[in-house]
């Protein structure tokens, strides 16, 4: 799992040690792995296919909000009297809402996907979450991922939506920007981590390796090695080859993209950039933190809420535009692991919470609106906002629409309702 944390600003010490505590956990994890150079190819040890680096039906990229975002200063519930009760020093007033209706109205700092929002490629669904509370960083990371309550089995929802195709390439799914892959790719299902397109290639294989001499070295070492190792190896050449068309996509944005100077509007910009290879890419996971604000949230004036939003909306809108007409393909869930209590605290913070509010963007999007169903909300120190309708469904309602797939074995159990913002 990775986790951008500052020791500086993090208050909370669960989550400000998840960086470190989430790699030593995934590096454990990762027992199928090569690595070469800092990139990371998670295998099964399955033979390579001809279909490595075929075109995607279409490409789902889950944006996580690392350290359990305030969706309530996101956007905000304008209508419900609780919510200015509850928070006098830290609310976001009304009159400075964008699209604002009846009840709700978007942080100003998502200025920059109002073009999206009123071209009906952008949604909100409000009281989104887990079916039950989990306040701990690192269990509602798990869960929240693994996405299959009461199972012992090691897989999170993104690698068994993977597994669901004939395909067994592992440019199907990946992880983008540093740390290795979460919880929601782990599994047998092939899939590849870096922190850069250009990050995917041999170590050592540079200009001073003669006559392609580092590859035929290794090749020579592993080619009859039997081992799980060693076929995990060979699997890792035939990734890195696939990937190769990617390589020869120029750096940097088009079509007058703009990214924040940020690690998330780095992530976003290597995605486009690998999305432009076509070589496949069909999950792709990105992170942006630090959201976990007990204290100096802040308000209009200062603050690191403002901030966030800021950087949230710019990155988003500057990966759209960079996609240009590849955008009609891609679809970008935002999802954080829980949210944040209604009432402020006396630091202005808030502390952990239950409900939550998830962005959906690009193709397919019924956009230009709110979506779900408002529990209210309670002025008191423990009140929470309840969720009412479960992530899975929003998350299910952008596979069955943009994948054409049954989501009954990547949300074993689950009945999903219909939300309806797909189209």
């Amino acid at each position: 799992m990775t986790v951008t944390a500052s020791p500086a600003t993090s208050c909370c010490d669960e989550y400000a040690g998840m960086s470190r505590r989430g790699l030593i956990r995934g590096a454990a994890l990762l027992g199928a792995t090569a690595t070469f150079g800092s990139a990371v190819v998670t295998t099964s040890a399955r033979p390579a296919a001809a279909s490595w680096g075929a075109p995607a039906r279409g490409t789902l990229v889950l944006l996580s909000l690392r350290g359990a975002a305030d969706g309530l200063n996101i956007v905000v519930p304008h209508g419900d009297p609780a919510y200015y009760a509850a928070r006098p020093r830290i609310n976001v007033p009304k009159d400075t809402l964008l699209e604002r209706d009846d009840f709700f109205g978007l942080h100003p700092g998502l200025k920059a996907l109002q073009p999206m929002w009123r071209s009906g490629k952008l949604a909100a669904i409000h009281a989104t979450g887990m079916p039950a509370p989990n306040r701990s960083h690192f269990f509602a990371m798990e869960e929240i991922e693994d996405a299959d309550p009461g199972s012992s089995a090691r897989t999170g929802w993104l690698n068994r939506f993977l597994g669901l195709d004939s395909n067994t390439s592992p440019l199907q799914g990946m992880h983008v920007g540093g740390g290795v892959p979460p919880t929601s790719m782990y599994g047998p299902h092939q899939v590849m981590s870096a922190r850069a397109a250009s990050a995917v290639k041999l170590a050592g294989d540079d200009q001073y390796a003669v006559n392609d001499g580092r590859r035929r070295s290794l090749q020579k070492l592993w080619n009859r090695d039997m081992s799980l190792l060693g076929r995990n190896v060979r699997s890792s050449f035939a990734a890195i080859d696939a990937f190769e068309p990617v390589l020869g996509v120029a750096e940097g944005p088009r079509n007058g993209a703009t990214y924040p100077r940020s690690d998330l509007g780095t992530a976003l910009g290597e995605v486009a950039r690998i999305l432009r290879g076509n070589v496949g890419v069909e999950a792709v996971t990105v992170d942006q933190g630090d959201w976990d604000m007990h204290t100096d949230m802040g308000n209009m004036s200062w603050g690191r809420m403002k901030a966030n939003v800021t950087e949230l909306g710019d990155a988003i809108a500057a990966f759209f535009t960079d996609l240009g007409p590849l955008a009609d393909n891609v679809t970008l869930v935002t999802l954080s692991e829980f949210g944040r209590r209604v009432k402020e605290n006396s630091s202005w913070g808030t502390d952990h919470g239950y409900g939550n509010v998830m962005f959906v963007a690009g193709a397919g999007v019924k956009g230009g609106k709110y979506y779900g169903r408002w529990p209210g909300l309670q002025n008191s120190l423990d009140a929470d906002l309840t969720v009412t309708t479960d992530y899975r469904s929003v998350l299910s309602e952008v596979l069955r629409r943009r994948f054409d797939t049954s989501t009954s074995a990547v949300f074993p159990g689950f009945q999903p309702e219909d939300v309806g913002f797909m189209a």
